[in-house]
């Protein structure tokens, strides 16, 4: 067990997925001191006196609007800055408009601070995960993006409201890209160690349909478009899946998390960032799980990471 210890994260960008990330760490307890930085110090300075007033309904936490120079001593850096996605727009559309805003974020960072934890949350996360593992000179294991780790969140859920099992008992990962060419690994969903479609047929035999794998994996992949054509933007499930990372990383749990990070070989993979089942601890990225997926879901999975590298290739790091 290391002795490292995490006492303050900055955030950048004071946006719906920015100032709901601070809301779900004040709740948490995990953090003492959380710095709100955005180009706009009126925004970041508007939602802090909105936090600090619960102040006295959670645990003590300092909680302030802050500049670049405030990273300086920041543990773990959110990187929650950047265009919004549009109706209509997928996540690569993103990619032109977010390279540009985040080669002066980068910049402003590591004038400050070479040691921190960088957490990318911005679409589209893995190319910009992938830019900022280039463009900071960290080591791999310091440059984290949120990943699938809200897809697989939706992927559990959406199945759990199928056979009517309690989530945190359902286990399965979506990987490879944040977005289209995301991959189901149905091959090894489980629920409490039973395989999927052997639970399923073992306790919903009175339904004479399969399982809906299409309809959930579809569900699932347009979820983001779904909310954003409803209500303009998501925030509160990929608040709450940068809140799951972070406590990995505080408590040093070594948990499992489909996170993107660097691949340099892992499932046949080199040179990008994308999703697959990764352990998390306090020192950010302990390795990567091979997990035995099974042939069709890794040709799928070296497609989408085809599709990111074509889209890296692009950007002429």
């Amino acid at each position: 067990m290391t002795t490292n210890t995490v006492n303050k994260v900055a955030i950048i960008g004071a946006g719906f997925v920015g100032a709901t990330t601070a809301y779900t760490l004040m709740l948490s307890g995990l953090i003492p001191e959380i710095v709100l930085i955005d180009v706009n110090m009126d925004k970041a300075e508007g939602e802090v006196m909105d936090l600090n007033h619960g102040m006295p309904f959670v645990r003590p936490v300092k909680i302030y609007a802050g500049t670049y120079s405030d990273c300086k001593d920041a543990d773990i850096v959110i990187i929650t800055a950047g265009a919004n996605q549009k109706p209509g727009e997928t996540r690569l559309d993103l990619v032109t408009k977010n390279a540009f805003i985040f080669k002066d974020i980068i910049g402003n960072i590591i004038r400050y601070n070479h040691e921190c934890i960088l957490l990318v949350v911005t679409n589209p996360v893995d190319i910009l995960t992938y830019l900022t593992y280039k463009l900071s000179g960290f080591p791999k294991n310091k440059v984290i993006g949120s990943g699938t780790v809200l897809d697989s969140a939706r992927f559990r859920y959406m199945i759990s409201e199928q056979v009517g099992i309690d989530t945190r008992n359902i286990h399965g990962y979506i990987i490879g890209e944040h977005g289209d060419s995301e991959v189901p690994t149905w091959s090894v969903t489980n629920i409490s160690g039973i395989p999927l479609d052997d639970y399923f047929k073992a306790n919903h035999a009175n339904i004479e349909n399969r399982l809906p794998k299409d309809e959930i994996f579809k569900n699932v992949q347009n979820a983001a478009y779904d909310i954003i054509h409803k209500k303009g933007a998501t925030y509160y499930g990929i608040a709450l899946a940068v809140r799951r990372i972070v406590e990995a990383i505080v408590r040093n749990e070594n948990s499992i998390l489909t996170v993107s990070s660097y691949l340099d070989g892992q499932y046949g993979l080199s040179d990008l960032c994308l999703s697959v089942p990764t352990i998390v601890n306090i020192n950010g990225i302990k390795r990567i799980v091979d997990v035995p997926i099974n042939d069709e879901e890794r040709d799928q999975l070296h497609q989408s990471g085809n599709a990111l590298k074509k889209v890296i290739a692009q950007l002429k790091i």
